[in-house]
């Protein structure tokens, strides 16, 4: 069994400076010792129906489901998410134990 995994991939409003949200989120990421790893990606590549609007994706690595719950309740979190809420329009949020079944070389 691999990490366990905080998959989010977003639609943001239109309005919405999302280059404050990515800062948001990094630092996020770096305050909240809980957080094994953040990265993010912006589509470029894929089609407009398959992508069905949504944009950004974000996921977080955490060594154990109880990293990812300390990170749930951690007050830093907790104030971000009312930002991030705002600014979305469209969300999948997927948690989930990762199966690894291959590491870089």
């Amino acid at each position: 069994m691999g990490d366990f995994k905080h998959l989010v991939i977003v639609k943001f409003k239109e309005d919405v400076a999302i280059e404050e949200i990515l800062k948001g989120l990094e630092k996020l990421a770096l305050e909240i010792e809980a957080v094994k790893s953040f990265e993010w990606g912006q589509d470029m590549e894929g089609q407009e129906m398959l992508r069905q609007g949504f944009t950004h994706a974000f996921i977080m690595s955490f060594h154990k489901k109880e990293d990812f719950t300390a990170f749930l309740g951690h007050s830093n979190h907790v104030e971000f998410s009312s930002t991030f809420s705002s600014a979305i329009e469209k969300v999948v949020v997927l948690d989930f134990p990762a199966v690894l079944v291959k590491t870089a070389a």
